[in-house]
Order: C-alpha cells, then sequence, then structure tokens
C-alpha cells in the first residue's frame, strides 16, 4: 500500500480538482441560471454551509480510522448494503464524469473542431485513462499535482485579464430575484461543492491521517474562492440572460483578453491547460470507481478492471443524442442526485453507523 499513499496537499488538490473541472465547463452558467446577479453571495452562504458539511463528515470518519465510506457500509449494514453503496456511488461518479467530458468535448467540437466525430474527440481522454489505469494512485496524484497549479493561475489570470472589461452593475440587485432565490431555494447550488464526495474515500490514502480535518476544510475554502473567481469572469463580462446557451463560457471570456500586439489570442493556451485539467479529474474519478468496484468484488488486484471502467465511460458518454440531452441531464438530473449521494446518503451512512458504534460500546461497558 505504500505506493498508493499521498500526502495531505496532494489530496487537497485532489479534492479542489473535481471542483475545477465543474467550473471550467458550465457550472459557473448553471449557478447564474438559478441566482442571476446574487449568485456572487449565494456562492459565499452555501460555500459556509458546504464547509460544515465538511467538518461534519471529518467528525463522523474520525472514529473509523482509514476506512472509507465502503468499509463503513459493511460495518453498518453488511455486505449486501456495502454493495448497494458501493454501486450507488459507481453510477454517481461514472455518471457524472460521463456527462461532463461528453460536455467538455462538445465544446471542443465546436471551439476547433466543427466537423469532427464527437468519438474520435473522446478517444483520446479514454486512452488517457487506460494508460494511467497502469500507474499507481499517488503516480496519477503527483500527475494532478503537476497540473493544478497552472489551473488556478490561469484561471485568476483570466479574472484580471478581463477586469477592465467587467461591467459591475451587473452584479445588482445584489439578492438577483429576491430573498428566498437566493437564501431558500438558492440552497441547492450546493450542488457545485460536489468534489466533498472524495472526502468519503481518501482515509485509506492518507500519509497523514491526523491532517484529515486540514484536508476538509482547506479544500473547500480553496473550492469557494476558485467558484467566486469563475463566476465573477463570466458575471461581470456578460449577460447572463443571453449566455444561457454559451458552451464553455470560460473559454469565450478568455477571448476578451489582449496584452497588446504579441500576447492576443490566448484562448488556446487557456483550452491547453483545461484539457490537462479534465484529463487529471477523468483519473481521479476513473480510479476511484475501481476502488469501489474492487472492494465490491473483493479482487486482489484492479488489472481486470484497467479496461471496463474507460469503456464504460465512453459508451454512456455517447448515449445522448445531442446538447440539448446533455444540458438536460446535468441540470434537472445530476445536480439532484448529487445532492442526494454526497450530502444526504453519505452522511446518513456514518451517521448511523457512528450511532451503531456509540451503542456498542455502551453495551460493552
Amino acid at each position: 500500500m505504500t505506493d498508493t499513499k499521498i500526502t495531505s496537499k496532494e489530496a487537497i488538490m485532489l479534492i479542489v480538482t473535481i471542483f475545477v473541472s465543474h467550473t471550467i465547463v458550465t457550472l459557473s452558467k448553471n449557478l447564474l441560471s438559478n441566482t442571476k446577479s446574487a449568485t456572487l453571495i449565494n456562492l459565499i452562504y452555501v460555500g459556509i454551509i458546504a464547509l460544515l458539511f465538511a467538518y461534519i463528515i471529518f467528525r463522523l470518519l474520525r472514529n473509523f480510522a482509514s476506512l472509507d465510506i465502503i468499509d463503513i457500509s459493511q460495518y453498518l449494514g453488511g455486505p449486501i448494503f456495502k454493495n448497494i453503496v458501493g454501486g450507488i456511488f459507481i453510477a454517481y461518479f461514472i455518471g457524472t464524469s460521463s456527462n461532463l467530458l461528453r460536455e467538455f468535448c462538445e465544446g471542443l467540437r465546436v471551439a476547433f473542431f466543427p466537423m469532427t466525430n464527437i468519438l474520435f474527440i473522446l478517444i483520446p481522454f479514454i486512452l488517457v485513462l487506460f494508460l494511467t489505469n497502469s500507474l499507481s494512485f499517488s503516480s496519477n496524484i503527483k500527475t494532478v499535482s503537476l497540473v493544478f497549479p497552472f489551473v488556478l493561475i490561469s484561471i485568476v489570470f483570466l479574472f484580471f485579464g478581463n477586469f477592465q472589461n467587467f461591467s459591475f452593475e451587473r452584479m445588482f440587485p445584489l439578492l438577483g430575484k429576491g430573498f428566498s432565490d437566493t437564501f431558500i431555494t438558492g440552497i441547492g447550488n450546493i450542488f457545485a461543492f460536489s468534489g466533498i464526495s472524495c472526502l468519503y474515500f481518501i482515509p485509506p490514502y492518507l500519509k497523514e491521517p491526523q491532517q484529515m480535518k486540514k484536508i476538509c476544510l482547506t479544500s473547500v475554502i480553496i473550492g469557494l474562492f476558485y467558484f467566486l473567481f469563475c463566476t465573477a469572469t463570466v458575471l461581470l463580462l456578460f449577460s447572463f440572460f443571453v449566455d444561457v446557451d454559451e458552451v464553455l463560457p470560460l473559454y469565450s471570456a478568455a477571448s476578451y483578453i489582449e496584452f497588446g500586439v504579441f500576447f492576443q489570442r490566448l484562448e488556446p493556451l487557456f483550452m491547453l491547460i483545461w484539457i490537462l485539467e479534465i484529463g487529471c479529474y477523468m483519473i481521479i474519478i476513473n480510479r476511484f470507481s475501481i476502488h469501489i468496484f474492487q472492494k465490491m468484488t473483493n479482487l486482489k488486484s484492479q488489472k481486470p478492471l484497467a479496461m471496463i471502467f474507460p469503456l464504460f465511460v465512453l459508451g454512456i458518454a455517447l448515449l445522448p443524442q445531442n446538447y440539448s440531452i446533455i444540458r438536460f441531464l446535468e441540470t434537472n438530473i445530476y445536480s439532484y442526485f448529487i445532492i442526494a449521494v454526497v450530502f444526504v446518503l453519505g452522511i446518513t451512512i456514518l451517521f448511523l453507523a457512528n450511532l451503531k458504534k456509540r451503542k456498542e460500546r455502551k453495551n460493552s461497558l
């Protein structure tokens, strides 16, 4: 297991990578569609709630040492319950990642390859998964760690590079459609913090398990600031009423940046960085899915699964017939699925498992 262990910094980068990847595609647009000009205030609000959830997860996990939620599910309800929970998390990981990959590749096709079949744009990402499945988990995360700083720098650069183009009146009215939409129904925007799902699976991989609290809170805080930069860029640069059908809004934002004659048309460089980031995201999700299935089936090696799961991703990514179906799945299915799995199912399992452990301790006295 020594070749699978990662540091606390690598764990933080792993979690934030999940946040980042969704934002690169259309997350900012989805948030703006939900809460309009109040999105920045709403993000701070749901970010605080996400911090609370992350802290609760930490407190509930610390009673189970280096176990992940699949091990805890077996402790709580036995092998059958473990397999049900594992199947739900695999469906969540594969479903959301396949849809995100397809949506990103549709954006690539619109921007660079309008005459290319979508299959040929998807295949390079699947080949990356084949290759990385032959490497250790820690090697995969080291790759993520190399890409991660460039991605964050690109987003900060995107914000300040467009600063002169911002129209700050788009922040008003500050509460958008009203208090209720911002703070009550707007709580649904917590689906943006889907990267919290990784907290359920990283304990067995940590070199420094005592740093779990730091990992939980720091990753959410960094993710929140990242969301604010991305969403502010889209909000202040575009009219969200017009931008509702825009593919890859951050890519469009990159096209507005100009620094003299020699620094124009920087969006291909941004896209290159973001392609690497989406690749890292797919690697993480793929490895967690394989890890879950291995535990469900008690396989000694992940090698038999190395080819199967990337093909699952490819097959599911090809299922939607057009971009409208992809958008429907993202806005009407997966956002609620994220909330149900990450913020309801996961915490409920941990809470009940803690109650069971406390009861066993009382009975043993």
